[in-house]
């Protein structure tokens, strides 16, 4: 920010605000010499000067003053703002303004212009200067009423009476400078008032102005809810989807009925190997010796009867119940496999020492008629 301190070219100003209160200083210094018939005490005389001399130390932050600073360094106000301007400008739809907010600018560059404290104590303080100063000069003039003659007592009186006239000069003074203080004020409010309304006029095409602002705001959120909604249908497109759903049950049915294919197979094998077992217990059932052997046989036949049946309920069901868990129905499959399995494994153990046993029954069977022969 440029200094604002110079006060060249504002003494104009200066004299205008100060201008009543000096005349009227000068009438009660008329009135202390005798030139005018105004009955002015010396300490009366020194409270209105020291009254005037602080409104001139304030004179210089009224903003009648403040105005006349303001335009002497609106040059050098100027290169800033264009400077700023520049800093903050924007491009829209190949548009190029600025986003700076001219009224903060201003206020900011002419904070320094003048004490805003000062400003704010002002227009009550030459009141109460002036209050204060009455009641000094009524203090100072107080007679010494202790005297006991009648004639001096009237003179004491008369005394007073005149110094309280006196003071009240210094009342008056206050008020009047309040009164000058607050219209100036005004004044000088006002026309700052219009030079930043000049200021923003002058640049107002190069500054986007708010309406310009949220109406590209609303395009740019019209834009980016439309580019959303696009992605939105492309991510979810109804005929990906249906796609991606017929593959997902082709391979389903793919699965099922390889499954189907399997158990048949399975099915098969455990035909074959039924058959088997019914032929070579069709073969044990001619000895007699292997009655035992065959009460074992059919119960371990009955079990696997069992473990057949409810392989093909678990099959049948796996079938109807196409919307169950695909992987639950694989673990109850490969259990009851499981079971089946380890059961077959049990009967072949079982059936191959039957198998031993009868062979060697057999054996000793053949032995025994062979010897019977020889001993014939």
């Amino acid at each position: 920010m440029q200094s604002l301190n110079s006060n060249n070219g504002c003494s104009a100003n200066f004299i205008v605000i100060s201008l009543i209160p000096v005349l009227f200083f000068i009438s009660i210094l008329l009135g202390y010499t005798g030139l005018i018939p105004l009955n002015v005490p010396f300490h009366g005389f020194i409270i209105i000067g020291f009254i005037l001399f602080i409104f001139m130390l304030f004179i210089k932050h009224n903003a009648n003053y403040g105005i006349c600073k303001m335009r002497l360094n609106s040059f050098r106000m100027e290169q800033e703002l264009k400077s700023q301007l520049s800093l903050h400008s924007l491009d829209i739809h190949n548009e190029n303004k600025s986003v700076l907010d001219i009224a903060k600018f201003l206020n900011h560059y002419y904070a320094d212009i003048r004490n805003d404290n000062f400003v704010s104590v002002a227009s009550s303080i030459f009141p109460m200067l002036g209050i204060l100063g009455t009641f000094t000069a009524i203090a100072i003039s107080m007679p010494n009423f202790s005297v006991t003659d009648t004639q001096a007592l009237d003179n004491e009186i008369s005394l007073l009476l005149s110094g309280v006239g006196s003071a009240f000069f210094a009342s008056i003074y206050g008020i009047l400078l309040s009164l000058i203080w607050t219209y100036f004020e005004k004044r000088g409010l006002s026309k700052i008032e219009h030079y930043f309304s000049d200021i923003k006029v002058a640049y107002s095409a190069q500054i986007w102005s708010h309406e310009e602002l949220l109406i590209h705001e609303h395009k740019q959120n019209d834009l980016k809810d439309n580019r959303f909604v696009a992605a939105l249908k492309e991510t979810f497109n109804l005929d990906f989807i249906q796609a991606l759903n017929e593959q997902h049950l082709a391979s389903f049915k793919q699965i099922i009925h390889e499954s189907n294919q399997n158990f048949v197979q399975i099915s098969h094998h455990l035909q074959f190997v039924s058959l088997q077992l019914k032929e070579t217990l069709s073969q044990i059932d001619t000895s007699k010796s292997a009655i035992e052997a065959r009460n074992d046989i059919e119960k371990t036949l009955i079990d696997f009867t069992i473990a057949t049946r409810s392989l093909d309920k678990n099959v049948k069901l796996f079938s109807s119940e196409l919307d169950n868990s695909l992987h639950n129905t694989f673990q109850k499959i490969d259990f009851e496999i499981g079971n089946i399995v380890v059961k077959l494994a049990d009967f072949a153990t079982h059936v191959s020492l039957q198998n031993r046993e009868i062979q060697e029954s057999i054996n000793k069977h053949h032995q025994m008629v062979a010897n019977g022969a020889k001993v014939k």
